[in-house]
């Protein structure tokens, strides 16, 4: 939920730049620039807001911070009391862990690549699915509204804001599934039934059969399953692999998919819209859809199901493996 509530920072900014954009408040020339560079004065306001932000228990725990992480888990489980009325239960399990400052680029490849290589191919599956499918069909959304329907180019956010809306909703009504119903089922059933909405939706758009509001209506409930989906890929890119190497498996999925997929994707698209064709825009969806319905399957087959269990029960530390190791030699 929290990963999808990206989308209500697009409606906010959609509906902005309908004002900016208008040529009777604003010149043409500054308009556009206005709303760029609000951008940047929220780029700024996060640097304060994450000095505020405390860094994970395991983290801090890891590194050797041990009164920071007990003091950070007693006022967590003291605001649980607090709120419900009940104390936690007693924990039995314990895991030796050797504490080190530091976990070098070399360990973080070798425990993608050799130790977990299936939850690699499946973190790159997901990301590169995703992310073609979401650059491609919302970076060009307003080169096909404005090519093939003639929307202007000041009116265009408006057609945003539903969009953004149903990438919202999808995360918000569906999010609590990931964890009772599961992450792999419901990783499979939001990319694949995205993925074959976006096939459906080709084939009206090829047809003529879509105005530029239906199309968006149509998008709407394309990505209604699909931010569902790419918001627990999200976290699934980072939660399958070692605490000690979450955060640079995350970056490194989110940096090839981008790269791939965020790249590839609107290069492609524009082309295909410069062509003035509607086949060949279908063409386009037809690719994202497949890339979305292969890592959907992908999910299903080599999958890691996280749901209610702790991240170390998903994939052991490093330093406690290193610590078992010391213990067998």
């Amino acid at each position: 939920m929290i990963n999808g509530s990206f989308w209500l920072g697009t409606m906010f900014g959609a509906s902005l730049s309908l004002l900016l954009l208008n040529k009777d408040l604003f010149p043409v020339n500054l308009g556009w620039r206005l709303a760029f560079g609000l951008g940047a004065v929220l780029g700024l306001g996060i640097l304060l807001v994450r000095r505020h932000v405390p860094e994970s228990p395991r983290w801090l725990f890891i590194h050797g911070h041990n009164d920071q992480a007990e003091e950070l888990v007693a006022d967590i489980e003291r605001e649980v009391e607090e709120e419900t009325g009940q104390r936690l239960d007693e924990v039995s399990d314990s895991l030796k862990i050797r504490q080190r400052h530091s976990i070098g680029f070399g360990v973080i490849a070798h425990t993608a690549f050799k130790r977990y290589p299936r939850r690699t191919v499946l973190g790159l599956s997901l990301f590169i699915g995703q992310a073609f499918l979401y650059n491609a069909v919302f970076f060009t959304q307003a080169l096909v509204l404005s090519t093939f329907f003639g929307v202007k180019d000041d009116v265009v956010p408006a057609y945003i804001i539903p969009f953004a809306f149903g990438n919202l909703l999808g995360p918000l009504l569906l999010g609590r599934l990931f964890d009772s119903v599961g992450r792999k089922p419901m990783i499979t059933l939001c990319y694949v039934t995205s993925g074959v909405l976006l096939i459906g939706t080709g084939l009206l758009f090829n047809a003529g059969a879509l105005s530029a509001a239906t199309l968006t209506a149509c998008w709407v409930v394309v990505f209604f399953f699909a931010s569902a989906g790419a918001s627990a890929a999200y976290l699934t890119g980072s939660e399958i692999f070692p605490m000690e190497t979450r955060a640079m498996a995350l970056a490194f999925f989110y940096a090839v998919g981008t790269g791939i997929g965020g790249v590839t994707g609107p290069l492609l698209f524009g082309k295909l819209v410069e062509t003035e064709k509607e086949v060949n825009v279908f063409y386009g969806y037809l690719l994202g859809a497949v890339l979305m319905i292969a890592a959907g399957i992908a999910e299903w087959f080599i999958g890691v199901e996280a749901a209610g269990k702790s991240l170390e029960e998903v994939a052991k530390p490093l330093t406690a493996h290193d610590e078992e190791a010391e213990a067998l030699a």
